[in-house]
């Protein structure tokens, strides 16, 4: 079939899988490699998604997923990028914007009508999660909110794509999680959920990215 997965398919994976398994054992390690290992994340994740472009139709689908790549790239390096700017504000902004791009490519990448009734899931966690850490976010309150109820968006819409796809969302949901308890409730925090966000993080968006790209390969190969 014209649109089947080819080797180099597989193999452009391998330099993102590799980069995330040492940019996390660099956590863990409080080593030096930790930050620019991770500018490096979504650029060779991106990489599968621009092999594959080509080859794969609607091409909006496809701009949608390098654009949320692209603005992902942006928070992950808001302090390197912007040193004269706050740095959690504009992260949020930046991931806030790719959590829209991904709402939006969920929407019109859906597979089923209807958000399953399990995603209830996800109103619940940002009503528990803005009750934790609500109090603790100072003057960022309400950037939390909207950035939480975007991250429950993203969680919720990927649902109702490949179960891939919905399982990704959830890990990139759980990622968020464990960096808001880092962020705005550091005493007494276990060691290892620092690895743990990016542990997270990485699966959560190679997932979409895999998921998505598997998808549009069978349809075009329908």
């Amino acid at each position: 079939m014209p649109h089947s997965i080819r080797p180099l398919d597989i193999a452009a994976w391998i330099p993102y899988i590799i980069l995330a398994i040492i940019h996390v054992s660099a956590i863990a390690l409080d080593s030096p490699l930790a930050p620019p290992t991770k500018l490096l994340l979504m650029p060779l994740l991106a990489v599968p998604a621009l092999i594959a472009a080509p080859r794969l139709r609607p091409r909006p689908v496809v701009a949608l997923l390098l654009g949320a790549l692209l603005f992902s790239w942006l928070g992950d390096g808001a302090g390197a990028f912007f040193p004269g700017l706050p740095e959690l504000p504009l992260m949020l902004g930046f991931f806030g914007i790719a959590h829209i791009g991904y709402i939006v490519l969920f929407v019109r990448f859906a597979r089923i009508r209807r958000l399953p009734w399990w995603t209830l899931v996800y109103v619940a966690w940002w009503v528990g999660m803005l009750g934790i850490v609500g109090p603790h976010t100072g003057g960022l309150l309400l950037a939390v909110a909207a950035y939480g109820l975007v991250l429950a968006g993203t969680a919720a819409m990927s649902a109702r794509c490949h179960p891939i796809v919905a399982t990704g969302g959830a890990f990139f949901l759980a990622s968020d999680s464990i960096l808001a308890f880092r962020l705005f409730l550091p005493d007494g925090l276990p060691g290892w959920l620092g690895p743990a966000v990016m542990i997270t993080y990485t699966i959560g968006q190679g997932l979409i990215v895999w998921g998505v790209l598997g998808t549009l390969r069978r349809r075009e190969s329908r």
